[in-house]
């Protein structure tokens, strides 16, 4: 059986509801992502932290649950201790989209069985651009490891899916999975389904029994 590691790398946030400061905002965003990791029933989970987000990790983690803690917020970092543990694939996400579907992490694992890696973009593949075309960033990226040389090391934030499948030997090395949007200004608040289960933490938060 492939031995799979979804990672969790929480970043910086740069905006958070009004009356909601941001370390609350960014507990509660990274809180949800981490718990959507128990409905994958054949990947393991982990956090990935720098040494100064040490405390959230504390938070936000199961009991028991690895926390590695890097140097940078380096995709390439991850897969390296990923890699030293046994590990064959390896998916990194952003801890700010607490609502994902977990098929669509499902997506971003799949194509590692033919492709050496795979990127969902911060958005449906049609808007994973920001306006003026600068990229909008990935939502995450899937590799098997050891990492291929010619990955670039990857920015969650400002990724470009193109960009990484010009650094291939192959542009179809990279596969484009359907992607999601992270919680990364007021705009994409819209899109939240109240209907939809989960995202309890950021649920209270914005409205106001958190």
């Amino acid at each position: 059986m492939v031995r799979r590691l979804v990672v969790v790398l929480p970043g910086p946030v740069h905006w958070s509801p009004p009356g909601t400061g941001a370390a609350r905002w960014r507990r509660a965003l990274a809180e949800d992502t981490v718990d959507l990791l128990a409905t994958m029933a054949q990947a393991d989970p982990a956090i990935a932290v720098v040494p100064a987000d040490r405390p959230l990790a504390a938070e936000i983690g199961w009991p028991g649950m690895p926390v590695y803690v890097l140097s940078a917020r380096s995709v390439r970092e991850v897969a390296g201790v990923a890699a030293r543990d046994g590990y064959e694939q390896l998916a990194v996400i952003q801890a700010d989209a607490p609502d994902l579907p977990g098929l669509v992490l499902a997506k971003l694992l799949r194509p590692l069985t033919t492709r050496p890696v795979a990127v969902a973009p911060a958005g449906p593949a049609a808007e994973s651009a920001a306006p003026g075309g600068a990229p909008a960033g990935l939502l995450g990226v899937a590799v098997r490891l050891p990492v291929p040389d010619w990955l670039p090391d990857t920015d969650l934030d400002d990724a470009d899916p193109a960009r990484i499948r010009a650094a291939a030997p192959r542009p179809g090395q990279v596969v484009v999975t359907p992607g999601w949007r992270r919680l990364r200004g007021p705009d994409d608040l819209g899109s939240l389904d109240p209907r939809v289960e989960g995202w309890d933490n950021t649920r209270a938060l914005l409205t106001g029994t958190g």
